[in-house]
Protein backbone atom coordinates (compact mmCIF):
# COMPACT_ATOMS: atom_id res chain seq x y z
CA UNK A 1 0.00 0.00 0.00
CA UNK A 2 1.64 3.15 -0.88
CA UNK A 3 1.20 6.47 0.68
CA UNK A 4 -1.54 7.56 -1.96
CA UNK A 5 -3.58 4.79 -1.04
CA UNK A 6 -3.12 5.27 3.07
CA UNK A 7 -4.17 8.91 2.34
CA UNK A 8 -7.28 7.83 0.41
CA UNK A 9 -8.10 5.65 3.46
CA UNK A 10 -7.39 8.30 6.06
CA UNK A 11 -9.70 10.85 3.79
CA UNK A 12 -12.42 7.95 4.02
CA UNK A 13 -12.51 7.45 7.67
CA UNK A 14 -12.20 10.97 8.44
CA UNK A 15 -15.38 11.80 6.41
CA UNK A 16 -17.32 8.68 7.90
CA UNK A 17 -16.14 10.53 10.97
CA UNK A 18 -17.48 13.49 9.90
CA UNK A 19 -20.94 12.01 9.30
CA UNK A 20 -21.05 9.98 12.28
CA UNK A 21 -20.54 13.40 14.49
CA UNK A 22 -23.20 15.28 12.93
CA UNK A 23 -25.68 12.50 13.05
CA UNK A 24 -24.94 12.78 17.47
CA UNK A 25 -24.85 16.05 17.39
CA UNK A 26 -28.28 15.96 15.92
CA UNK A 27 -29.51 13.76 18.25
CA UNK A 28 -28.17 15.17 21.56
CA UNK A 29 -29.73 18.47 19.53
CA UNK A 30 -32.96 16.53 19.55
CA UNK A 31 -32.78 15.22 22.67
CA UNK A 32 -32.43 18.60 24.63
CA UNK A 33 -35.73 19.94 22.90
CA UNK A 34 -37.37 16.97 24.10
CA UNK A 35 -35.82 17.48 27.94
CA UNK A 36 -37.20 21.27 27.60
CA UNK A 37 -40.53 20.29 26.59
CA UNK A 38 -40.54 17.53 29.40
CA UNK A 39 -39.73 20.35 31.90
CA UNK A 40 -42.14 22.56 30.89
CA UNK A 41 -44.72 20.00 30.98
CA UNK A 42 -43.42 18.96 34.76
CA UNK A 43 -43.50 22.93 35.15
CA UNK A 44 -47.17 23.30 34.44
CA UNK A 45 -48.02 19.92 36.17
CA UNK A 46 -46.54 21.30 39.56
CA UNK A 47 -48.26 24.78 38.96
CA UNK A 48 -51.55 22.78 39.00
CA UNK A 49 -50.96 21.21 41.91
CA UNK A 50 -50.05 24.00 44.08
CA UNK A 51 -53.15 25.88 42.88
CA UNK A 52 -55.59 23.10 43.93
CA UNK A 53 -56.63 23.02 47.43
CA UNK A 54 -54.62 20.86 49.87
CA UNK A 55 -57.57 19.76 51.75
CA UNK A 56 -60.85 17.84 50.47
CA UNK A 57 -60.74 16.97 46.92
CA UNK A 58 -61.35 14.14 44.60
CA UNK A 59 -58.95 12.09 47.48
CA UNK A 60 -61.32 12.67 50.32
CA UNK A 61 -64.65 12.45 48.74
CA UNK A 62 -66.83 9.52 48.95
CA UNK A 63 -67.15 7.61 45.98
CA UNK A 64 -71.35 7.46 44.27
CA UNK A 65 -71.84 3.75 45.36
CA UNK A 66 -71.76 4.82 48.98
Amino acid sequence: MDSEDRFIDIEIKVAYQEDLLQSLNQRVYEQQQQIDKLEQTLLALAQRLREQPQSGGIANDRPPHY
